[in-house]
């Protein structure tokens, strides 16, 4: 898999986090211990995988 590929497939990943995250109340990242601020350091490691 080359460069590019890998860094596409990455980049869908951290959106998709992104996206589910930013889609929960307070009240629920709170019960999973998730800040707002903590959402895009998240998904980016998420994406990593």
């Amino acid at each position: 898999m080359n460069g590019i590929t890998r860094f596409l497939r990455s980049w869908r990943r951290y959106n998709h986090s992104m996206r589910e995250l930013s889609r929960l109340g307070d009240r629920e990242l709170a019960d999973i211990g998730v800040s707002r601020s903590d959402i895009p350091r998240l998904a980016w490691e998420n994406s990593q995988r």
